[in-house]
């Protein structure tokens, strides 16, 4: 069966193209480069992993509740709508929500990967260049991940306009730092958030592993964008900077209405808007959406683009109370749940090894 087949629409063409007008830039400067960085990039290559096999693709989704989540963590769980379905409506509007949210993490990893490979080609540092080529080969990993998750759900949806139109815009800029800002920071790092939602309270097997060791890759890539952006934006003018704050805030917005859901309602025959009112109204979808902001803020203030626009935007947000967040703390988080999965599914491996072994 192709992929094509599992999009709840047909697609219009099969491949999106944007334009691009930047310099490829070479540096013959070929010294070890800032330690951080070189560091970063001798865990990406230490950090490689196959996902056919380091992650037990014969394990199967549950039938009502594919990643058996919470569910309150349905949008519209709340509604008297949904409270009147069917045990099987109410199943068929959980797999569509997840396969939904799920196709938005494919659709970004694919953008993610287009980015690294520009920030490869543009950067002017050789140290940067380094490492963005093991985000390259991490982010195909994360697309072949979630592309083969979704084949076990048997739906995907397309790229999201909110989504598409910031990788548009992120793709179109021809400075270098804006690729940088665009996908490492703001959607890469509101990626890791919702990621992490679904880490922390999938109770299935399958969808916790794909989303601890993808997590695991991402949080390199968001300090890789830190690092990178703390030692250039002291550099820039009062301008420049005041320029990319706007764009920094008009993104986050982008992104907040990127999780309206609208395509899950429209194809279920939900009435649209009164589902997208009540995530608006229901006080646990607001506290879900500015949690998906906990990993970005902290990283806007640490590379210096913290202005009274900022401030104020993400203070209108209700997101302002991140900023004092330890990134480093929940990145030393991320590759642990990552490692421990790993050792529990050896010791099971084992377990079972030494019981055909004894019979």
């Amino acid at each position: 069966m192709s992929f094509a087949s599992l999009y709840t629409e047909a697609l219009t063409d099969s491949t999106w193209t944007v334009p691009q007008n930047f310099d490829v830039c070479f540096n013959w400067m070929y010294d070890t480069g800032r330690a951080g960085m070189m560091g970063l990039y001798q865990k990406g290559k230490e950090f490689q992993w196959d996902a056919t096999t380091r992650i037990d693709w014969s394990q199967e989704l549950d039938e009502d509740n594919p990643q058996q989540l919470p569910e309150e963590m349905l949008p519209i769980a709340g509604m008297d709508l949904y409270q009147k379905m069917s045990a099987k409506e109410k199943a068929q509007t959980r797999k569509h929500f997840q396969a939904w949210q799920l196709s938005q993490f494919m659709q970004g990893e694919q953008g993610a990967l287009i980015c690294a490979a520009k920030i490869v080609t543009q950067v002017p540092d050789i140290d940067s260049k380094f490492y963005a080529s093991t985000q390259v080969i991490d982010e195909a990993r994360h697309v072949e991940s979630y592309r083969m998750l979704l084949s076990k759900f048997g739906v995907a949806y397309a790229m999201t306009p909110p989504l598409k139109e910031l990788i548009d815009q992120t793709l179109r800029d021809s400075r270098w730092d804006m690729t940088y800002l665009g996908m490492q920071v703001v959607i890469e790092g509101l990626a890791l958030a919702a990621f992490q939602t679904t880490r922390d309270y999938a109770q299935n097997p399958l969808a916790q592993q794909v989303n601890a060791y993808v997590m695991q890759d991402e949080s390199r890539h968001v300090a890789f964008g830190r690092l990178a952006l703390r030692d250039y934006y002291p550099q820039l003018t009062q301008k420049e900077r005041d320029e990319r704050e706007e764009f920094l805030i008009e993104a986050c917005y982008l992104m907040r209405d990127r999780f309206e859901s609208r395509e899950v309602w429209a194809t279920l025959g939900l009435p649209v808007q009164e589902c997208v009112d009540f995530q608006y109204s229901s006080p646990l979808m607001k506290t879900f959406r500015n949690g998906l902001f906990m990993r970005i803020v902290p990283i806007v203030k640490d590379i210096g683009l913290w202005g009274e626009k900022v401030q104020k935007g993400y203070a209108d947000m209700g997101v302002l109370d991140y900023a004092d967040t330890d990134v480093e703390a929940l990145q030393k988080n991320d590759d642990s749940i990552a490692r421990e999965l790993d050792a529990r599914r050896t010791h099971i491996r084992s377990t079972i090894e030494a019981g055909i072994a004894a019979s």
